[in-house]
Parts: C-alpha cells; sequence; structure tokens
C-alpha cells in the first residue's frame, strides 16, 4: 500500500513536471516569436535610418554648395537668402525637392532568416 502511495505520488509529478515542462516550452516559442518579430522591425528600421542619412547628407552637400555659390550666381538680389530662414526659395526649401516626396521601400519581407 506504502508502495502504491509512492507510485502515486511520483505520477502524479511526473504529471505535475510535463506541465510545467509545456508551459515553460509555450513561452520560449513565444518569446523566440516575438524576438525574430522585433528582429525583423528593427532591420527595417535600420535600412530606413540609412537612407535618410544619405538624403540628409545629399541636402547638406546641395546647402553647403548653395551657400558658396555668390547671389549673382543664382540670380537672386542679396546674399542673405541663404544665410536666413525668412527666404523661402524653392530649391532651398527642402520640401519642394520631387525626391523628398518618394516612400521609405522598406519591409519585413526583405529580410529572411534561417
Amino acid at each position: 500500500m506504502r508502495k502504491q502511495q509512492h507510485l502515486d505520488e511520483l505520477v502524479a509529478q511526473v504529471a505535475q513536471l510535463s506541465k510545467d515542462n509545456n508551459q515553460i516550452l509555450n513561452s520560449i516559442n513565444f518569446t523566440t516569436h516575438h524576438y525574430l518579430n522585433i528582429q525583423a522591425e528593427n532591420s527595417v528600421l535600420r535600412a530606413q535610418m540609412m537612407e535618410l542619412s544619405q538624403r540628409l547628407d545629399y541636402l547638406n552637400q546641395i546647402l553647403s554648395y548653395l551657400n558658396t555659390m555668390s547671389a549673382s550666381e543664382l540670380g537672386y538680389e542679396t546674399d542673405q537668402c541663404f544665410e536666413t530662414s525668412t527666404c523661402d526659395h524653392g530649391f532651398t526649401n527642402p520640401f519642394n525637392l520631387p525626391y523628398l516626396n518618394q516612400p521609405i521601400m522598406a519591409s519585413p519581407d526583405m529580410f529572411q532568416y534561417y
């Protein structure tokens, strides 16, 4: 009778440990899935950051070029046009540049994980 009781306790312990093991495995699977989603999102954000950095560098090059040119070369009456924010010409306003209206072409589907 003691052996049977001990055996029943061991069987109950095995069942509880199996249940705990399944919960841990489910938690690991959920965490792994969440990690892969975050990793894919980070890859997209890195690609967008690189593209925006390149755009910013390009705009800085344009502004540097425009600031080195004289107003007469550009057809403007004063050199202060590029020095202040009050002058808003189409070429110097970054929101008027056509390539800024293009969408950023990065998506999670671009990156494959093995």
